[in-house]
């Protein structure tokens, strides 16, 4: 396969279009390479001028590298254009970033680009959690907030997360009608950008922080914490947090505790990966903490640790919802509470908010739906690690006020003697045993994700009920009695999951139980992933 003339011209267009000398002399290297004759030089050119990112609900997301299918400083630029564009007018507009690569870069041509727009812009004052930006958005009224973030994708990515007037994340049609406005903007070499905007005071950072110190509605502090941030932005800030709430004894994991955009000591920063939270659970275990603490690099998600027996183990996403759920619906003040979960995550929540007299709501997947469940959201979770403890304040999932209130939750079970497992005991003798899993099968051709949807949507699984969830999304669910399969492509990564519930009705003790639930849970993975591969 040779360079064909399109893709050179298009190269070359691009190239002069680049206002980044790094990244056009980058692209120069790569082209000149591919014009050589070699061969996986063309193949690099070939994907990296693929198409323009897809704008979604996510934003975007993509490897930092020259090139339309990339994140670089052009394709913020247009983006961001494209987004004064469909604003229309003028207003206050947050920019925040994490320490991934390019963050600060793109961060700062936001916001240029933004400020020349006529937008009043504020800056963050450096890496910060992306709740930070939320809050912010929410507290001051904003019309958008631009948050440069690949949160848990690996260290190659970076991406644009977007939130709006509400400080919550965008839903359709707004990103389809924000992406046609980008294609409409000139080279991104002619988009004006102007220095002229403001930096947000340490006050503004200090108000969040003093908001979620004020989450705990226990008395009892007395609690050790293990931690990491896994190598992302989130160590010292939840740290300060869990200070204010009165949480001193915090144990941070040394070699994860610093902002490192290569993150050396995981394969993926994402705390639900296997072997992602081994040095966390390893230094609660040798400090002897009563809970640990793992956050994504940008703080968004917070997944816990706990003692079971001899061993350390990290909670599945849904017993962290359900524990903080239950602690929410135990101490709010609200006369009407609403609890959302979404379709993918375990239906406890549903019979705790029952037994509560709390409304409840199942969304699709993602908080952009959760946090507009309804009025009178009081909690919300998904069971990929994201909660939202206070839904008035940051209307998306917060790491670091997960932390604080999980915090809360195990010091006033430390008090009376018990711990989170016990809690989750009781949360099964009074709905029953729920246990869920998940398949998850990562891939390099997209194109195959779309396939194996069709296959299982044409040959359902014999002695299921076999259903498409919900008018045009692509989700499927399987039921039988006692158990539940949901197969869905991941909004943000090149997965294709599984999410796996089984109930079992405690009739004769808890461990005979939970005996009888993991051999069918286990019968029904290996059954999924058959299926599915």
């Amino acid at each position: 396969m040779s360079l064909t003339p399109a893709l050179r011209d298009a190269t070359f267009r691009w190239i002069a279009d680049d206002p980044s000398d790094a990244t056009r002399t980058e692209l120069q290297g790569v082209l000149a390479r591919a014009m050589g004759g070699d061969s996986a030089a063309l193949a690099d050119l070939q994907d990296r001028m693929a198409g323009p990112l897809t704008f979604g609900t996510a934003g975007l997301r993509g490897p930092v590298r020259a090139g339309t299918n990339g994140m670089n400083v052009a394709t913020v630029v247009r983006t961001t254009a494209g987004l004064a564009s469909w604003l229309g007018t003028s207003g206050l507009v947050f920019v925040g970033r994490d320490a991934r690569h390019g963050s600060e870069e793109f961060a700062t041509a936001a916001a240029e680009v933004m400020a020349a727009a006529g937008f009043d812009v504020r800056v963050l004052p450096g890496p910060l959690p992306t709740p930070v930006l939320a809050f912010l958005v929410r507290k001051h009224g904003a019309v958008a907030g631009i948050q440069i973030t690949a949160s848990h994708n690996p260290p190659a990515d970076n991406g644009y997360k977007l939130y709006l007037a509400g400080g919550s994340q965008i839903v359709p049609p707004s990103d389809g009608e924000i992406e046609k406005a980008i294609e409409a903007v000139p080279a991104a070499v002619s988009v004006p950008r102007s220095p002229s905007y403001s930096t947000v005071s340490e006050a503004e950072i200090d108000a969040y922080l003093e908001r979620v110190a004020s989450l705990p509605r226990g008395q009892s502090r007395s609690l050790k914490i293990a931690l990491t941030p896994m190598h992302g932005v989130g160590g010292a800030f939840a740290v300060e947090a869990l200070r204010r709430a009165g949480f001193t004894d915090v144990h941070v994991v040394r070699s994860q505790a610093v902002p490192d955009p290569d993150f050396p000591t995981v394969v993926f920063p994402n705390p639900e990966e296997p072997g992602a939270s081994d040095e966390l659970l390893s230094l609660a275990a040798s400090v002897e903490a009563d809970l640990a603490i793992a956050l994504d690099p940008d703080a968004d998600r917070c997944a816990l640790g706990v003692r079971d027996g001899d061993t350390w183990r990290m909670l599945r996403g849904d017993e962290t919802g359900v524990l903080l759920g239950s602690l929410v619906l135990s101490t709010t003040e609200s006369a009407d509470p609403l609890v959302a979960t979404t379709i993918v995550s375990s239906s406890l929540l549903k019979s705790i908010a029952a037994a509560h007299g709390a409304r409840y709501a199942e969304t699709l997947t993602g908080f952009k739906w959760l946090a507009r469940a309804g009025e009178g959201l009081v909690f919300a979770y998904e069971e990929a690690l994201g909660n939202c403890v206070d839904p008035e304040h940051v209307a998306d999932k917060d790491g670091i006020s997960a932390a604080v209130v999980a915090a809360d939750l195990a010091a006033g079970l430390k008090a009376s003697g018990r711990t989170l497992l016990d809690a989750l005991d009781q949360l099964a003798l009074d709905h029953g045993l729920h246990l869920t899993d998940q398949v998850s099968l990562r891939y390099t051709d997209l194109s195959l994700i779309g396939a194996t949807m069709a296959r299982l949507r044409a040959e359902p699984p014999a002695g299921f009920e076999s259903e498409d969830l919900l008018p045009g999304a692509d989700v499927l669910r399987w039921t039988a009695d006692g158990v539940r399969v949901i197969v869905r492509p991941s909004g943000t990564e090149p997965k294709l999951k599984a999410y796996l519930e089984v109930v079992e009705p405690v009739t004769d003790g808890l461990e005979s139980a939970r005996a009888a639930g993991r051999a069918r849970l286990a019968e029904l993975r290996e059954r999924v992933t058959a299926l599915v591969s």
